[in-house]
């Protein structure tokens, strides 16, 4: 395994033991549970980060067990789990499958090899085709694809043929987003040369107008969906709901009546495995400030589709709606928002301008 040149999520070469990081997880569950006497029903569960689908059917499976011994989840629960068609085996989904895992999210990234291999990527387009093609035959009927854009190079005519031959799959759901630049990542350390932005919005238009047509309806900025496809998972993440983040390098979010708590784990698997069960596997712990969630809470909630309402804002903030009133003014004043019974939501204006929009509600006077 290796890493990719975009990539900055928590990955590592190698692979931990298997059973010793399980037994972690669940201490690590554990410990969290102790958080709060009584727990909401579990509305998602997601497998994610680096290349989960490396871990057995087998330990996928007890993992689940022990959610569901431990908390209330539903039997048709969304439980995702991210899979690289660089390690895709029949062997392996269909033990997903019987584990417990319903939906899968594969990480195609490109349909060309070209473009595969300038991302570092370990499959071919053939392999991930194959890789899709073993996800139904393991019985999923409930798939995403990931796919990108404005990757090096890359003209008109390649994106939409790859966004083509993602459609011609039929998944369920397509993640279909614009290659960025993180800082720490080798690509970042040697910037490869990417699609203007002319050529980018001329991408974008073209590919949400094709996605309309073939059945996709797009809720997220950068998340398309059939019918009742839409995941539950990344719904609760934009719409700032809590989360328990398990693993090494996991971030979690919960709300309180003090506040909202964000803790994230040691990136080291090694030194993560080391101290779950207790606080010593926790890298950091915060309580965000009133500026702090107020951003968050618009970076998050003002991706997607949909109207947010003010008990929303106060029970995943903690905050009095009040202290958004400057920033949904300006908004509105701009065209960029519209308000109607207490429902607040992105005009189409607000959608194509969204960095604009965050701005509103980056800097608020009530806390200047």
């Amino acid at each position: 395994m290796r890493k990719c040149p975009y990539c900055d999520f928590n990955s590592h070469a190698g692979q931990p033991d298997e059973q010793r990081y399980v037994d972690a997880l669940i201490r690590d569950l554990d410990f969290e549970l102790q958080s709060r006497a009584q727990w909401p029903r579990v509305q998602a569960v997601f497998f994610g980060g680096g290349t989960p689908s490396l871990f057995s059917g087998e330990a996928i499976a007890r993992i689940v067990a022990a959610l569901r011994q431990r908390l209330d989840i539903a039997d048709d629960t969304e439980i995702t789990l991210e899979a690289n068609p660089g390690t895709a085996d029949a062997a392996h989904f269909a033990g997903y499958r019987r584990g417990g895992v319903n939906r899968l999210s594969i990480g195609v990234q490109s349909f060309d090899d070209a473009q595969l291999q300038q991302l570092g990527r370990i499959h071919t387009a053939s392999a991930a085709q194959h890789a899709y093609a073993l996800a139904r035959e393991a019985g999923f009927d409930n798939i995403n694809l990931d796919l990108m854009h404005g990757l090096p190079g890359q003209g008109f005519a390649q994106a939409m043929d790859d966004l083509e031959r993602a459609i011609d799959l039929r998944p369920e759901h397509i993640s279909w987003y614009q290659l960025t630049i993180e800082e720490g990542t080798a690509f970042a350390q040697h910037p490869p040369e990417l699609p203007d932005n002319d050529a980018q919005a001329d991408i974008e238009d073209a590919g949400l107008a094709r996605l309309t047509r073939a059945g996709y309806r797009r809720y997220e900025v950068s998340a398309f969906a059939q019918t009742g496809r839409r995941a539950a998972h990344n719904l609760n993440y934009w719409r700032f709901g809590d989360y328990l983040g398990l693993g090494a390098g996991a971030h979690g979010k919960l709300s309180f009546s003090q506040g909202v708590r964000r803790r994230a784990r040691l990136r080291s698997p090694q030194k993560y495995m080391a101290g779950a069960g207790s606080a010593a596997a926790l890298a950091r712990e915060s309580w965000p400030d009133a500026q702090e969630l107020i951003s968050e809470f618009a970076l998050n909630t003002l991706r997607i589709d949909g109207a947010f309402s003010r008990a929303r804002f106060e029970r995943t903030t903690g905050l009095d709606f009040a202290v958004l009133r400057p920033a949904i003014d300006e908004a509105c004043a701009l065209g960029l928002m519209r308000t109607k019974e207490n429902q607040i939501t992105r005009t189409p204006l607000g959608r194509r301008h969204l960095n604009r929009l965050l701005e509103c509600f980056a800097e608020i006077s009530a806390f200047q």
